[in-house]
């Protein structure tokens, strides 16, 4: 049996409490849709910065009222330190998601980015541990690797960073090793690589490539791609990312204050994603077959080529990812197709 499997069994048995920063969120609302319907009892804060009420009503649709019950919401920011102590209050496990992502965004605005990613992080250390949380498992990712050469990504070798973003990811993971040292707090960080799939948001001026080609091929729009389309991506599909954060939360102690990456282990050209996102779109719309992707200038901070090595977290935490990048495509253009207009 797949140990993913025995696991989920084993929390559909003994219910925890947990609580979901961000809950709003692409990623976020996709844990909520999970541990609801494994029977567990969620906190969700979110401040609808970059998360979506729509997101939640989805949620709602997906789950029975029983498991919905179960949801208690609280309308927070984890930049103030008594929105954080409020949600910790009870809970066994924090899975912590809140951040402003985007390379972009962060080299545009490093000030905000700084205030969530950091302050943000510290409060809800400090208050995870004083609410006596058993672990709290958050958001790192892959933009830590920075300008290191090494492909595949193994989690002790990481280079400079290339973004203000890539900063406040690098100082999560300082600021939790910390917390081990020195309250013997555990916390599991996950370098998430490129997550995708459905509720992932298509507009505004971040949005992440794959939902924003399914947008643009199904509305008849121009795809652009940055540089040449050759540099490379591991994309994880979002499933895989949920069975991340469930064992790590849930791992032996033995597998706590550490950082693993949360990826597929396939490296994906541009070029090729966009052959991929095409021939699904192309099925419900025929003149996407026709489209051709406009290409412009590399965008700043970006890594050329990007790919991870999952032997660690398969070794300690039992992450077996269950979706290659065809599989979550084929699912998220189902989303994409029933939810574009």
């Amino acid at each position: 049996m797949h140990l993913y499997t025995e696991r989920r069994q084993q929390l559909a048995q003994q219910p925890a409490t947990w609580l979901i920063t961000g809950v709003a969120g692409f990623i976020g609302s996709n844990l909520l849709e999970n541990l609801l319907s494994l029977g567990q009892n969620v906190v969700g804060l979110d401040n609808f910065s970059t998360g979506y009420q729509h997101n939640l009503d989805e949620v709602e649709s997906r789950v029975d009222q029983e498991a919905w019950a179960r949801f208690c919401f609280i309308r927070g920011d984890i930049r103030e330190p008594a929105d954080c102590h409020k949600a910790c209050t009870g809970v066994d496990y924090v899975l912590h998601q809140a951040a402003l992502g985007s390379v972009p965004r962060s080299i545009e605005d490093p000030q905000t980015t700084n205030a969530n990613n950091i302050d943000g992080f510290l409060n809800m250390l400090v208050a995870a541990r004083d609410a006596g949380v058993r672990r709290m498992v958050y958001a790192a990712s892959s933009s830590t690797y920075g300008d290191h050469p090494d492909l595949p990504k193994v989690e002790e070798k990481i280079g400079n960073p290339l973004s203000p973003y890539a900063v406040t990811k690098l100082v999560n993971e300082l600021y939790a090793s910390v917390f081990a040292r020195t309250y013997d707090f555990k916390t599991i960080g996950l370098r998430y690589f490129n997550i995708f799939g459905q509720r992932q948001d298509p507009d505004g001026a971040y949005a992440a490539v794959i939902p924003k080609w399914f947008a643009s091929l199904l509305k008849d729009e121009p795809v652009y791609i940055n540089g040449d389309g050759e540099t490379s991506r591991d994309f994880c599909f979002i499933e895989n990312c949920v069975q991340a954060n469930i064992m790590a939360a849930t791992a032996g102690d033995e597998a706590a204050n550490n950082v693993y990456n949360v990826a597929f282990g396939e490296r994906t050209t541009l070029n090729t994603l966009y052959e991929l996102i095409q021939e699904r779109v192309a099925v419900q719309c025929p003149q996407a077959a026709k489209a051709k992707p406009v290409y412009r200038d590399f965008r700043a901070g970006d890594v050329r080529h990007s790919l991870a090595n999952i032997g660690k977290a398969g070794e300690l935490i039992g992450y077996q990812p269950s979706f290659s990048v065809r599989d979550g495509l084929d699912k998220a253009a189902r989303w994409y197709i029933d939810n574009i207009k």
